[in-house]
């Protein structure tokens, strides 16, 4: 085989499993280091250790643990139905992840049931961003599964060293997760229909953001989505 082949042959499904694996620890690890903020904001808002570490094991989706200590930190206890509200608006696009992962997680209830507590935005992303059934598993699996445990472990270890850490963003902790995030977008924005989805998602976010609770630009976001989808806008029109 000539090195022309070599490089033109399909990958192989080792290779496919192994870029899984390493898609899913890259991710898992970025991810879990910014569980470290967390765990310092948690206690510098009121929160004690055990609760801190609580809502990691419990809520386990980053942007809703933020989501609820931001309000109750602004608000005291008083804030707490707005905190729950904004942190359950969060939660709802885990919903949409749930379907969309069904029938990739695996068809038997014990493994759709196992899944539950890991499918969020990470693992959804880095799963889907697989170009096989297996690697899709693998993907989703290496990166829920080390996130859940990567997370809780950051959050106690930012909980009891929050104020010799400082402010989080000096490490750059802060962008971990939208870096990583980023990575995985970067590569399927190869087309019109993919592009103007990004751009105008992206838009609605950040008008929405400074004037709507924590929480709703995520759905309305989501909702350019599925209309772009839905009537194929920007897409190729098949022929007849």
């Amino acid at each position: 085989m000539t090195p022309d082949a070599a490089a033109d042959a399909p990958p192989t499904d080792g290779s496919v499993s192994r870029r899984a694996w390493r898609d899913g620890v890259a991710v898992a690890l970025a991810t879990s280091a910014y569980g470290v903020s967390f765990g310092a904001l948690a206690v510098a808002s009121g929160f004690d250790i055990w609760q801190t570490c609580t809502l990691s094991l419990l809520m386990f989706t980053g942007g809703s643990q933020f989501a609820f200590i931001g309000v109750i930190a602004s608000g005291g206890v008083a804030a707490a139905p707005a905190a729950i509200a904004s942190a359950a608006l969060l939660g709802v696009r885990n919903i949409a992840y749930g379907m969309r992962m069904a029938p990739i997680v695996g068809t038997t209830l014990g493994r759709r049931i196992a899944a539950v507590p890991v499918t969020i935005d990470e693992s959804t992303a880095v799963g889907l961003a697989q170009s096989t059934p297996r690697a899709r598993r693998i993907g989703f699996w290496v990166t829920g599964v080390g996130i859940f445990l990567g997370w809780n472990l950051t959050t106690l270890l930012g909980g009891l060293l929050g104020d010799l850490l400082g402010d989080p963003k000096t490490y750059g902790l802060d962008a971990a997760a939208a870096a990583a995030f980023l990575a995985l977008l970067w590569p399927r924005l190869r087309g019109r229909q993919p592009i103007a989805v990004g751009i105008a998602a992206a838009l609605v976010a950040v008008l929405l953001t400074p004037v709507v609770i924590p929480g709703l630009p995520v759905l309305v976001a989501a909702l350019v989505a599925v209309v772009v989808g839905w009537f194929n806008l920007f897409g190729r029109r098949v022929a007849a």
